[in-house]
C-alpha cells in the first residue's frame, strides 16, 4: 500500500515528522517496506545564477558561463541550449552525485576548457523526463537550498511516498483514510472529519440494477448506482494525476483516475460505465459457462459456471468486484456514465479471481472485506468529485438489496489486557483508545466498526488496545511461582517411560531413526494394516498412502536402504505411534529395534556371528526391566504373521503382551528387500503395568545373608515339548522360595533316541533356591526338590532321567 505524506495529512492534522510518522505505522503493525524521500537526494543542490555566458573556443554547442553561487563566481561548461545570461539555475558543485546520471561530479575539462560543477536539468535530478534544457527557475535566491524552494513553490516533487505492508486481517488500511484513523488512535494527530452530503438527484436514472435472487443471500448484497450525465471526460487535474503518479499508477482520464483515487484514499473500489453503451439495464448473476469476456487489461477470458457477472442485454459487462469490460468502459468521448458502488461478498470475489488468475486492485480489496456501510458513501462523495471535474448532471440513486447486517458486540473486560499481553493500561485508556478507533462503548460491551471485519472475540479488543499502546513497551519479567519448593512433575508416566526407553535403547548401542508416519500400502498389508480406516486422503506421495500400523516397516525399509548404500550390519530402532485406525486413541506407542548382519567385527578369534532371535531378547529384557516391567512374565507363541513361526516369540502377562521379539519372516524380508538375517523387538509401552507407587523414590532393596541353594534336575520329555513349559513349571513349585530357573543343557537327536528312547529328548534344569528366614535343611531342600519333579512331570509328561 503506497501513498504520499500530504496524502495522509488529508485526512490526518499532524505536526509529526516523517521520522515519528515512519516508527510509528511499523509499531502500530503496518510496517514500512520503502520510503522515497525525494528531498534527501536533492538536499545538496542549490540555486545559482548565470551572470555571463560565451561560446566555447572550440565547439559551437557548448558555452562557457560565469556563474554567481554562495561560494563566490565559478567556471561551468554547458551544452543546453538555453544556457544564457541572466537565468537562474541549479546548481550541482563538484563532489555531489547526480542521480538522474548515477554519478558523483569531479572538476573536469571539456573540450581543454576547466568546468566547476553542472547546471542540473529534470531530469538529471528525476524530477521528470525533460531534458531538452537546464531548470530556469522563476524566482530563488543564490545560495538557497534548491529543496526549500521546491517546498513553497512545488511542494508535491519533494513529497515523500510510503509504502507499507498489509496483513490479510487489515483491509481498513487498504485506504490512506484507515491508515490515518490508527495514527491518529496512536496520538500522532487528529483525525479531519469526513464529511458526506448527498448530491441531488435531477432525473430518474434511466440505467436500472437488479441482483438474481440466489446471490443477495451470498454473493451481492448491496447494488448502487447512478447516471451522470453531460461529462467532459478530460485530462484529471495536477494534483490527481500526481497523486496517482506517485504512488505508481498510470493517470488515464479523469473518470477512471477518480475511481482510482477513491480505491486508495477510501478503500472504495467503483467502476464507471459508459452509459450510452449499456442495454436494458445492469444485471447481477451467476455466468452460465463458456461466456467470453474481454477484460480492461486487454484480455479475454472464458468463465466458468457460476462465476458472479454484471451483464446486460448484450451480454457480460463485467467481472463483479474484480475487473470492468472493455465493450462499456470510460472512452475520452464518454459524455453519459453509469456510476457503480457495490458490496461484494469477499469468497465469491476471491474464488472467481484465483479461478481466472486476474489480479487487480478492487479484487485485492474486496477480497479481504470493503466497509459495507460506506457503499452508498463512496458512491456520494464520487459523485460529487465526477460533478467538480468533469461537469454533468446526476440523476437518483437507483440499487437493489440491503446492507448486510454486521453489527456484533465482545465485552470489554479491561484486566484481561494485563492476563492476555502483560500490559497494565488504565480502563480510561483503553476505552478512549477504542473510541479512537471507530468502536462503539455501551457500557462494558464494545461494538466494532463496520471497516473492521477482524473483529471477532473480545481478545481482539485486547490486540487493539495493545497495538496501539505499542507492544514495544512490552517488559520482561519472570513468571510469579503457584507454590513454593521444588514444582511437581510436568512429564506424565507414559512420556517418562518412553524417555527411558529410548535412552535404554540408544545406550545399547541402535542408532535411533525418525520415520514417516505414512507407509505405502502394499508394506501396511504385510504388517496387518492397509484397511480403508488408515488411508490418507490427501497423501503426499503414492509412498506414503496409509498410517503405519507398525514401526517394523520404516526401519526395514532404512535397513534396505543403508544395506543398498554398503552398510551391511545394523542396529536401528524407533519410538512412536503405530496406528490400527484413523480415528482418535487409535494407535499405540510401540519401542522397536532392528538387529540386521552380525555381531562383532571380523577378527581372528571367531567372535563374528549372525545375529539371532536370543540378541533380540537380551536386548528387550534390558528395555522392559528400565521401564519397571516385572522380572517374571510368560513367552508364549502368539504371534503375527511377520514374525519367523520358529524362532520368535511374545513376553505376556496373561493376555496382556508385553514384547514380540525374534527373527523376521523370510518372506516379509524378501518384500522388504532387505538382506538376513534380520532379528527385532517389539515393546508396547502402554501395556507394561505402571507402578503403584506415585512417589519418586524406588522400593527398598530386598537382600538375605543366608546362602542360596542350587539343585539340579534333568527331565526325558518329548522331543516336541518345548523347554519353557519345564521351566515355567519349576518355577511355580515355589514362588517364595525358588528366585531362578535356568536351562543349561538339553541332549537331542539319534543319540538321544537311542539312550531314552524314540521322539524323546533331555533338558536340565538349574533351580536356585534362596531362603529369606532361616537356612535349609535337607529335609526342606528334599520337600522343594519333590514339588519340581511333580510340576514339570505333570506339565511336559515326561520322566525324571536316571
Amino acid at each position: 500500500m503506497k501513498f504520499t505524506l500530504s496524502w495522509l495529512k488529508e485526512h490526518l492534522d499532524t505536526e509529526a515528522s516523517l521520522d515519528e510518522i515512519l516508527y510509528a505505522l511499523t509499531d502500530l503493525g503496518l510496517e514500512v517496506e520503502e520510503v522515497i524521500d525525494p528531498a534527501s537526494k536533492l538536499a545538496s543542490f542549490t540555486i545559482a545564477k548565470v551572470v555571463h555566458a560565451e561560446s566555447h573556443p572550440d565547439a559551437d554547442r557548448l558555452r562557457v558561463c560565469r556563474v554567481a553561487t554562495d561560494e563566490g563566481e565559478t567556471q561551468i561548461v554547458c551544452g543546453a541550449p538555453n544556457a544564457r545570461e541572466g537565468i537562474t539555475v541549479v546548481l550541482a558543485k563538484p563532489g555531489d552525485y547526480v542521480p538522474g546520471l548515477d554519478v558523483t561530479l569531479s572538476v573536469g575539462k571539456i573540450r581543454g576548457v576547466e568546468s566547476f560543477g553542472m547546471m542540473a536539468s529534470e531530469r538529471e535530478l528525476e524530477l521528470s523526463d525533460e531534458h531538452n534544457g537546464i531548470i530556469e527557475l522563476p524566482s530563488g535566491e543564490v545560495g538557497q537550498k534548491f529543496v526549500d524552494w521546491l517546498a513553497v513553490n512545488n511542494p508535491a516533487a519533494v513529497d515523500p511516498v510510503i509504502d507499507i505492508a498489509i496483513t490479510p486481517n487489515r483491509p481498513d488500511a487498504l485506504g490512506v483514510r484507515g491508515i490515518a484513523r490508527d495514527l491518529a488512535a496512536r496520538g500522532l494527530g487528529k483525525l479531519k472529519p469526513l464529511a458526506v452530503t448527498p448530491v441531488a438527484g435531477s432525473f430518474d436514472s434511466p440505467v436500472s440494477v437488479s441482483i438474481d435472487a440466489g446471490l443477495k443471500a451470498k454473493g451481492c448484497p448491496y447494488f448502487a448506482g447512478r447516471v451522470i450525465r453531460g461529462v467532459k471526460n478530460g485530462e484529471s487535474p495536477e494534483w490527481l494525476k500526481k497523486r496517482l503518479e506517485a504512488i505508481g499508477l498510470r493517470p488515464i482520464s479523469a473518470l477512471v483516475d477518480i475511481t482510482n483515487y477513491f480505491t486508495f484514499d477510501l478503500n472504495r473500489p467503483l467502476h464507471v460505465f459508459d452509459a450510452a453503451k449499456v442495454a436494458g439495464g445492469l444485471r447481477i448473476e451467476p455466468a452460465k459457462g463458456g461466456e467470453s469476456f474481454a477484460a480492461l487489461d486487454e484480455k479475454t477470458y472464458t468463465l466458468r459456471e457460476g462465476q458472479m457477472v454484471i451483464v446486460d442485454d448484450n451480454g457480460v459487462e463485467s467481472l463483479a468486484g474484480i475487473m470492468g469490460g472493455s465493450a462499456s468502459g470510460a472512452e475520452a468521448d464518454t459524455v453519459d456514465v453509469f456510476l457503480e458502488s457495490a458490496y461484494w461478498d469477499p469468497i465469491t470475489v476471491a474464488a472467481t479471481g484465483r479461478a481466472l488468475k486476474i489480479n487487480s486492485d478492487a479484487r485485492y480489496r474486496f477480497e479481504r472485506g470493503v466497509d459495507p456501510a460506506f457503499t452508498l458513501d463512496g458512491l456520494e462523495l464520487a459523485t460529487q468529485m465526477v460533478l467538480d471535474l468533469c461537469g454533468g448532471e446526476a440523476s437518483h440513486v437507483v440499487s437493489d438489496g440491503a446492507m448486510p447486517q454486521v453489527d456484533r458486540a465482545y465485552k470489554l473486560d479491561p484486566a484481561r489486557v494485563i492476563s492476555l499481553v502483560g500490559m497494565e493500561i488504565p480502563e480510561a485508556t483503553q476505552r478512549a483508545t477504542l473510541e479512537a478507533l471507530g468502536f462503539t462503548l455501551d457500557g462494558d460491551m464494545a461494538t466494532p466498526p463496520s471497516w473492521r471485519p477482524d473483529i471477532l472475540g473480545e481478545a481482539d479488543l485486547v490486540e487493539e488496545v495493545a497495538r496501539i499502546a505499542s507492544l514495544a513497551q512490552l517488559e520482561g519479567k519472570p513468571m510469579a511461582r503457584e507454590t513454593a519448593g521444588v514444582p511437581g512433575a510436568i512429564l506424565t508416566p507414559l512420556q517418562r517411560r518412553e524417555k527411558m526407553a529410548r535412552r535404554t535403547i540408544a545406550g545399547a548401542g541402535y542408532n535411533e531413526c525418525v520415520t514417516y508416519s505414512f507407509i505405502d500400502a502394499a508394506s501396511a498389508t504385510l504388517f496387518g494394516g492397509g484397511a480403508d480406516a488408515t488411508k490418507l486422503q490427501n497423501p503426499i506421495s503414492s509412498e506414503m498412502t496409509h498410517l503405519r500400523p507398525d514401526l517394523l516397516p520404516g526401519l526395514l525399509q532404512a535397513a534396505s536402504r543403508n544395506q543398498a548404500r554398503g552398510a551391511g550390519d545394523l542396529a536401528l530402532f524407533e519410538v512412536g505411534p503405530a496406528f490400527t485406525g484413523g480415528e482418535p486413541g487409535e494407535q499405540h506407542l510401540q519401542a522397536t529395534g532392528l538387529l540386521v548382519g552380525q555381531i562383532a567385527p571380523r577378527d581372528p578369534y571367531g567372535s563374528r556371528r549372525p545375529v539371532d532371535l536370543y540378541d533380540a531378547k537380551a536386548d528387550a529384557e534390558v528395555i522392559l526391566s528400565a521401564i519397571g516391567a516385572p522380572a517374571r512374565m510368560q513367552i508364549n507363541r502368539k504371534l503375527d504373521g511377520w514374525w519367523h513361526p520358529g524362532r520368535s516369540g511374545v513376553m505376556a502377562l496373561g493376555p496382556n503382551k508385553l514384547c514380540a521379539f525374534g527373527e523376521i519372516h523370510p518372506k516379509v524380508l524378501r518384500e522388504m528387500g532387505v538382506k538376513g538375517p534380520a532379528v527385532a523387538f517389539t515393546i508396547w509401552l502402554e501395556n507394561v503395568p505402571f507402578p503403584k507407587a506415585k512417589g519418586p523414590s524406588r522400593p527398598a532393596l530386598e537382600m538375605s545373608d543366608l546362602q542360596a541353594v542350587e539343585r539340579d534336575f534333568a527331565f526325558v520329555v518329548d522331543a516336541k515339548t518345548e523347554v519353557l513349559t519345564a521351566v515355567n513349571a519349576a518355577l511355580g513349585a515355589d514362588k517364595a522360595l525358588i528366585e531362578a530357573v535356568n536351562v543349561f543343557d538339553q541332549f537331542t537327536g539319534p543319540k538321544a533316541e537311542e539312550q531314552m528312547g524314540a521322539g524323546k529328548k533331555s533338558i536340565a534344569l538349574s533351580v536356585r533356591l534362596q531362603p529369606r528366614d532361616k537356612t535349609l535343611t535337607d529335609k526342606d531342600i528334599e520337600a522343594v526338590s519333590a514339588k519340581i519333579i511333580d510340576k514339570v512331570t505333570k506339565a511336559t509328561k515326561g520322566s525324571l532321567r536316571s
